[in-house]
C-alpha cells in the first residue's frame, strides 16, 4: 500500500512541477497571459482527472482483490452509468477544445496598429527594421540585438529568414514562431509591462545557433518616441538595405537579410 501511495508521490516532485504555475511562465503579453490561463486549467484538470482515475483503480484493486479464489459478483448493463462515463468524458474534450480555440484566435489575430517591425533572422544573428523610419538594428552571435517596443500597444511583426530556418522565441511572452526562407510570418504582440526579456532562435541553424539571442526591450510610449527620434540613421539604414539586396542575390529564395553590426 506504501508503495502504491509512494509512486504518484514521487512522479510528482521529481518532475520539478512548481504550483500554481506548473513550470510556465505567467506570460508578459496580453496572448501569453491567456496561454497560461489555459496551461493552467489544462493541468487542473488533468491532475483531478488523473487523481480520480488512481483512485477507481486503487478501488478496485482493493475492493475486488482476490479472497481464497472467491469470484466477486458479475454485473454488466449499467446503462445510467455507462452514459455517465461516455457523455462526461466528451464534454471534456469540447470544453479543452473551446477554450483552445479561443485562445488560439487571441493569438493569431493581427489587429490595426501604428508600430510595425519587420524582423529578419539570419545566420547567425537578428535584425529589426522599423518601417517608416530609418532606424535598423542588427546583431550577431554574441551582440544580442534589442528590439524596443512599447508598452501597451499593439506591435506589428513581420518575420523573415534570410537562408534557413530559424525560430523567434521569448520564454516569457510563451510564444514562439518559424522563420521561414521566402516567408513571411505575421503576428501581434502586447507587452503588457516593462522591462527587458530574452529571446533566442530554437531551430538548430548552424555552426553558431546557441549564441544566436537577441533582446526585446518594452518601454513607455514616450521613450520608445524618444529611443527612435534617437537613432535615425539613414546612412545604415542605406547600407543595410543594399546588403539585403547582396544577400538576397546570394541566397534564393530568401526574401530579407542584414548587415553585421550592432545598433
Amino acid at each position: 500500500m506504501r508503495r502504491i501511495v509512494a509512486l504518484p508521490l514521487a512522479a510528482i516532485a521529481l518532475s520539478g512541477c512548481t504550483v500554481p504555475t506548473f513550470g510556465a511562465s505567467k506570460g508578459a503579453t496580453t496572448t501569453s497571459r491567456s496561454v497560461f490561463h489555459l496551461w493552467q486549467g489544462f493541468s487542473v484538470g488533468a491532475a483531478i482527472i488523473g487523481g480520480f482515475v488512481v483512485l477507481l483503480i486503487l478501488y478496485a484493486v482493493l475492493r475486488y482483490r482476490r479472497k481464497g479464489g472467491e469470484i466477486p459478483k458479475q454485473t454488466q448493463y449499467h446503462i445510467p452509468l455507462e452514459m455517465v462515463y461516455t457523455v462526461v468524458p466528451i464534454l471534456i474534450v469540447f470544453g479543452l477544445f473551446a477554450a483552445t480555440l479561443v485562445v488560439e484566435n487571441k493569438e493569431v489575430a493581427n489587429p490595426k496598429t501604428a508600430v510595425t517591425v519587420d524582423v529578419n533572422a539570419f545566420q547567425w544573428g537578428w535584425k529589426f527594421s522599423y518601417p517608416g523610419t530609418s532606424v535598423v538594428v542588427v546583431g550577431q552571435t554574441t551582440q544580442d540585438p534589442v528590439m524596443v517596443i512599447p508598452v501597451n500597444t499593439d506591435v506589428h511583426i513581420n518575420l523573415t529568414s534570410t537562408d534557413v530556418i530559424h525560430g523567434f522565441y521569448v520564454k516569457e511572452f510563451n510564444f514562439s514562431r518559424y522563420a521561414l526562407p521566402g516567408v513571411v510570418n505575421q503576428f501581434t504582440i502586447r507587452a503588457v509591462n516593462t522591462g527587458t526579456y530574452f529571446g533566442q532562435c530554437t531551430q538548430l541553424c548552424g555552426l553558431y545557433h546557441s549564441l544566436m539571442f537577441f533582446k526585446v526591450k518594452v518601454v513607455t510610449s514616450s521613450q520608445y518616441s524618444t529611443w527612435l527620434a534617437a537613432n535615425e540613421n539613414p546612412a545604415a539604414a542605406q547600407a543595410s538595405q543594399t546588403a539585403t539586396q547582396q544577400q538576397t542575390s546570394a541566397h534564393v529564395p530568401s526574401k530579407n537579410t542584414a548587415s553585421s553590426g550592432a545598433n
